[in-house]
């Protein structure tokens, strides 16, 4: 349970609307709400995407403090509610929560695709859509230098009708592409021969929006 002895103002800090891919530096002020002095031994974020933390040693009884990091929004989508937690010598936890939004400019069909039971060498293939979150152009996507180490991609030019997210289909008024992901093989070293399951990111890349981070990620066992 955290303690509540170091309180925020505001409560939940917020970060606002990021694009994806985009870095903040975050400042949190709060105080020292006891009466005695908290010594701190470390502040870390809860999640990922924060980095570079600067906080006192001491923060005096009825003080203040000021915490500040660096914040990427990298590999992230949505709302986000990340949490940096100070810890003190004795151990104890003080929260800082945030909140905002991360905007993408993309929007997958799918993004979770089932490679099933697979031995080494077996070919796969996954189609889907991707559109641009605004829906005036096409995306620019192509495979990342590390992803195409495993995989390829082709793509043909559709327009789609996107009104029901669960049932995309082509013939509408959004400018999209049909995207068709194959694998020839599929590696396993390092860390992976220590599992029978399958977890693979699949990363793409945009001149267009150069900071974006849009992914597919491939599950599966092998046999």
């Amino acid at each position: 349970m955290a303690d509540e002895a170091i309180r925020f103002v505001p409560e939940n800090y917020p970060i606002g609307m990021l694009n994806q891919g985009d870095t903040k530096h975050i400042v949190l002020k709060g105080a020292n709400t006891t009466n005695q002095e908290i010594v701190l031994e470390n502040v870390f974020g809860q999640g990922n995407g924060m980095s570079n933390f600067k906080f006192p040693n001491k923060i005096p009884a009825k003080g203040t403090v000021t915490i500040e990091f660096d914040f990427s929004s990298a590999e992230m989508e949505g709302q986000i509610n990340p949490v940096v937690v100070l810890v003190d010598t004795t151990g104890k936890p003080y929260l800082a929560n945030m909140d905002g939004v991360v905007k993408v400019p993309f929007v997958f069909s799918e993004k979770l695709f089932d490679a099933g039971y697979y031995a080494k060498g077996e070919k796969r293939e996954w189609s889907f859509y991707i559109w641009e979150t605004d829906k005036k152009a096409r995306p620019d996507i192509t495979l990342d230098a590390e992803s195409t180490k495993q995989f390829a991609m082709s793509t043909k030019p559709v327009m789609l009708n996107v009104d029901k997210l669960d049932q995309i289909k082509e013939g509408g008024k959004v400018p999209g592409l049909k995207v068709t992901l194959t694998t020839k093989g599929l590696t396993r070293e390092g860390w992976e021969l220590k599992q029978k399951s399958i977890r693979k990111i699949v990363s793409f890349k945009s001149k267009k929006y150069p900071k974006a981070t849009p992914d597919v990620l491939i599950v599966g066992y092998w046999k």
